[in-house]
């Protein structure tokens, strides 16, 4: 055991005893990536049967607990439970006593900055909200994924240094967001991410109905490709039959969307129309073709029984 004095954490976390407060598919990942940095997890919370195997699997042998007593046993708490729960959460601990003045209390919820934290404040805790920009699978490949991934972190000014020195010692890379921001900086990662799944998702589905056996092969270099330029180049590496303005082809898409799948139907208008704004805004669409072409996606998208709210 090292006995070495160790720096105060408001300047440079030390080696802490960790504890979790819901094993979930984030929590228990963070945990194990600072374990790997040398701190040491001693608790987690978790309820269902998953939750308890999850951090069985990537916490073996540190036992599971009541929350109060995570708070007991840790220096460190990381507080990964779901958006909404967090500020129930957050105000029942500090009413029951729970928190301790100097505890550094970590929530990574997108949606909050450290405001959500302010029960924890009053009672002396140190808050930081640290929101790894991942997509998490709640196995142990999420603690590679983790090296190099940016993190969303807010925090008082006087614990900016800790809170950035937790991200590198778990491979991560700070990015600093403020207070009010929070929201739109959530917003932004769940239209890229979360909506990327469901497009991609839904074009698998349909690249099997037309028959072909193994869409994806088909869709991976596409994609990667399509990614790689978009993030090189932006609304620059727009391609395809809207930001061309095909108007023929995009009718001809739509007519076979709802007859094969209707409910893809909303979502492809939605997404057409976006793009086809942002190629006639970057010169991409002539102004000619786009009345032929924004004339057909201003069609009815609840034709053949898409709906707005459909899904495949």
């Amino acid at each position: 055991m090292n006995t070495t004095p160790q720096p105060d954490p408001r300047d440079r976390p030390a080696r802490l005893t960790v504890g979790v407060v819901g094993a979930g598919r984030v929590g228990p990942a963070l945990a194990a990536s600072l374990q790997l940095a040398g701190h040491r997890p001693v608790a987690v919370s978790a309820v269902s049967d998953a939750s308890r195997r999850r951090a069985e699997e990537m916490l073996p042998d540190v036992p599971v607990v009541p929350p109060a007593e995570v708070l007991e046993l840790s220096e460190l708490v990381l507080l990964t439970v779901p958006d909404d729960a967090l500020p129930e959460l957050v105000a029942g601990l500090a009413e029951t006593g729970a928190v301790r003045p100097g505890q550094l209390l970590v929530h990574t919820s997108g949606r909050y900055g450290a405001k959500v934290l302010d029960p924890a404040l009053r009672a002396g805790a140190l808050p930081l909200a640290l929101h790894p920009a991942m997509t998490f699978t709640g196995t142990p490949v999420d603690v590679q994924r983790l090296a190099g991934c940016s993190f969303g972190v807010t925090a008082p000014d006087e614990l900016r240094l800790a809170a950035e020195a937790l991200v590198i010692e778990m491979g991560g890379e700070p990015e600093w967001i403020a207070e009010e921001n929070r929201p739109l900086y959530h917003a932004a990662l769940a239209l890229g991410a979360n909506h990327l799944v469901t497009l991609v998702a839904q074009s698998l589905e349909l690249l099997r109905t037309a028959g072909v056996g193994a869409p994806d092969r088909m869709l991976g270099p596409l994609l990667g490709a399509a990614l790689d330029n978009a993030l090189r180049s932006g609304d620059a590496a727009l391609t395809g039959p809207v930001a061309r303005g095909d108007a023929g082809t995009v009718a001809a898409h739509v007519a076979e969307l709802r007859e094969h799948a209707p409910g893809t139907v909303a979502g492809y208008l939605a997404m057409a129309r976006a793009t086809a704004d942002r190629a006639l805004a970057h010169g991409l669409l002539k102004p000619e073709l786009a009345e032929p072409l924004l004339g057909v996606l201003a069609g009815p998208s609840d034709a053949a029984g898409g709906t707005p709210g459909d899904t495949t």
